[in-house]
């Protein structure tokens, strides 16, 4: 080499590099708008699709028609798969031992050996389905307020309170109130004569409520953009991501809730919540999976635990979607799983405690 040749310049390598954007999604633009964003669309085509085709027809074998009885699968099947993240998870489960192992057995028990129980979580279960599908909403809504780079606070009250009312709200303006309250005339198992004249006092009171549903709902969405747009002046980043999920969800729970009959709108709005639910399981505990059927390592783990995922959810959903007995023991352990789901939910999957 002559001393007249120059040497390549190094300069570059020591500029830093430009860190990768961000992502404004949860997994990926495809995942996302798939499993989350455009769920609620999903279910309404769903919904408005299935009821067309020969799945609405009897089933000879179970005396209900297929859709009934895919939705009791479905729907059930999500219930279970909870135990990836609360027991399945090692950090998750040792923080709130006595959660996961005392209290159902307390609850069982308690159910099993008392009809008052039984009534009174059955009840509960239904009001609590609601509040807990709206936090779902909620909380995948804070995930792209986090990925959009907000703090975990901003705006938390004015969200909570919108997706109550996105869910809550159509229903007690709607077909399927008496639906819901009904379920108060489980009391008259027990002899009790007060839960059971509430059914007729809401439906007298119907036009009243709708009233105030109306009369409330409509000022608190004008306040919400306010509230937003006046957050966006203080550096708030809106996540567009979130704005189309709680516009889509809203439509659908309107559309459910408001127009629809109990068995379609059920259909429609719980479709939505356990099909985003087998997504969040898989995204966030895949790991949790893999370790728990021992497939760390293996080839095709990712693939085998997904598998084993859906299997594990469409088993327990088969044995207590179809079940029809009187025996209240197998009814309070099936009431057990249903109301440890959305107990557990409401603690585990915190943005503002950076769980995730």
């Amino acid at each position: 080499m002559s001393g007249s040749e120059t040497v390549p310049s190094t300069e570059s390598e020591s500029q830093p590099v430009a860190a990768a954007p961000v992502s404004k999604y949860i997994v990926s633009p495809g995942f996302d708008l798939s499993f989350f964003i455009l769920a609620p669309i999903l279910a309404l085509l769903v919904g408005g699709v299935l009821p067309q085709t020969p799945l609405n027809n009897e089933s000879k074998y179970f005396g209900d028609t297929w859709i009934s009885l895919f939705l009791a699968v479905f729907v059930m099947s999500h219930l279970i798969i909870t135990a990836f993240r609360s027991h399945g998870n090692p950090r998750i489960f040792h923080s709130f031992p006595l959660r996961f192992t005392i209290v159902p057995v307390v609850l069982f028990l308690a159910m099993g050996f008392s009809l008052w129980a039984i009534v009174i979580v059955s009840v509960l279960a239904t009001f609590w389905d609601v509040y807990h599908s709206s936090m779902q909403t909620f909380g995948i809504g804070r995930i792209y307020d986090m990925k959009a780079g907000n703090e975990p606070l901003a705006g938390r009250r004015l969200d909570i309170t919108l997706n109550i009312l996105l869910y809550a709200g159509p229903i007690a303006a709607g077909a399927t109130l008496m639906d819901h309250i009904n379920d108060f005339s489980e009391f008259e198992r027990v002899g009790s004569l007060f839960f059971t004249e509430i059914p007729a006092y809401v439906e007298f009171n119907s036009g009243i409520l709708r009233v105030l549903v109306l009369g409330a709902g409509v000022p608190f969405l004008c306040y919400y953009v306010y509230a937003y747009w006046n957050l966006s002046r203080q550096g708030y980043s809106v996540s567009y991501q979130k704005v189309a999920l709680l516009t889509f969800t809203g439509i659908c729970s309107l559309f459910a809730w408001g127009f629809n009959p109990f068995g379609m709108a059920f259909f429609i709005m719980n479709f939505m919540h356990a099909w985003q639910y087998f997504a969040i399981v898989w995204w966030s505990d895949r790991a949790s999976i893999e370790r728990v059927f021992r497939l760390r390592g293996k080839p095709r783990a990712g693939l085998a635990a997904l598998v084993l995922l859906i299997t594990v959810g469409l088993v327990y959903g088969l044995i207590a979607g179809l079940y029809n007995g009187k025996n209240d023991w197998v009814f309070s352990a099936f009431l057990v799983v249903s109301v440890m789901h959305f107990w557990y939910d409401g603690f585990i999957w915190s943005v503002k405690r950076k769980q995730f």
